[in-house]
């Protein structure tokens, strides 16, 4: 059997992609976490297209601006703020959670986005590079989703959705302090939403496999990663595009989904499937 040639950062002769439509999405509060690039990104220009009102969170200053310049180009009369701030710092969040609610009066809906990858042989990972995987990876979703929890709770009900990984459901060399964050990540999700049901908060996480990102781009151009061998091992022969975690996100996160908490969704061409 002959295998195919790997499409390593594009996507020619893949299947086609269409956006769905969810109408109940107008209007909501979305506190969107890592939104300055990549899928965050990708998550804020699909909420907005659905007129959804945005608070777009991320560390970088600039990389907010960028976005937030892109979403009214795009979407003229969108509702769009800012807010700078690191999820590792729980005061900044609770900040960011209150100026969220002044700006627009609650908060319906945290996409839970901000990260950072962590590859290292695990001989070499220092005590700091830990730290930080872990305060950002998986304690700032933590500090995130009770900030914006107490008041989906007090308001009545919200949707909480984080963005796990595959490597949250696998696990692979070099990668512990990830794949352990993640792994968190996943079981924060079936924690709170067993225990936040009562409270009508749904908690559930999308598991992208290899996305093209910046990060992606990142990672290979300095050798950490190799896109090709990605795509040869991905039983879809490619990336994901970020849009296409975006429109999980959305699915998720509307009304569409009524029933589903405590769900960790994988997205990622097969990749868990093939057993990688």
């Amino acid at each position: 059997m002959t295998t195919p040639t790997p499409i390593p950062l594009g996507y020619p002769g893949a299947q086609p992609f269409a956006t769905a439509s969810y109408p109940g999405l107008a209007g909501r509060v979305v506190l969107n976490t890592g939104a300055g690039s990549g899928i965050g990104r990708a998550m804020a220009h699909a909420f907005a297209r659905h007129g959804a009102r945005l608070m777009l969170l991320d560390i970088d200053q600039a990389a907010l601006e960028q976005t937030c310049a892109q979403l009214q180009q795009a979407f003229p009369g969108v509702e769009v703020d800012i807010v700078q701030a690191s999820i590792a710092d729980d005061e900044a969040v609770e900040r960011a959670c209150a100026a969220t609610e002044a700006r627009f009066g609650r908060i319906d809906i945290l996409l839970n986005n901000a990260g950072i990858s962590m590859n290292k042989p695990s001989l070499e990972l220092t005590p700091a590079e830990w730290r930080r995987a872990i305060d950002i990876d998986l304690s700032g979703v933590f500090y995130c989703a009770q900030a914006a929890g107490r008041r989906m709770a007090s308001q009545g009900g919200g949707v909480i959705l984080s963005t796990a990984s595959i490597w949250g459901l696998s696990s692979s060399a070099n990668r512990l302090a990830y794949c352990a964050a993640k792994a968190g990540v996943v079981s924060l999700t079936k924690c709170l939403a067993a225990e936040w049901a009562q409270h009508r908060i749904r908690v559930n996480a999308i598991c992208p496999g290899y996305t093209h990102t910046a990060l992606m781009d990142d990672l290979m151009a300095r050798g950490v990663i190799n896109g090709a061998e990605l795509c040869g091992k991905t039983p879809m022969n490619r990336l994901g595009r970020p849009e296409e975690m975006a429109e999980a996100a959305l699915y998720l996160a509307s009304d569409a989904a009524a029933f589903i908490t405590g769900h960790a969704l994988v997205s990622d061409g097969g990749w868990l499937a093939q057993g990688y």
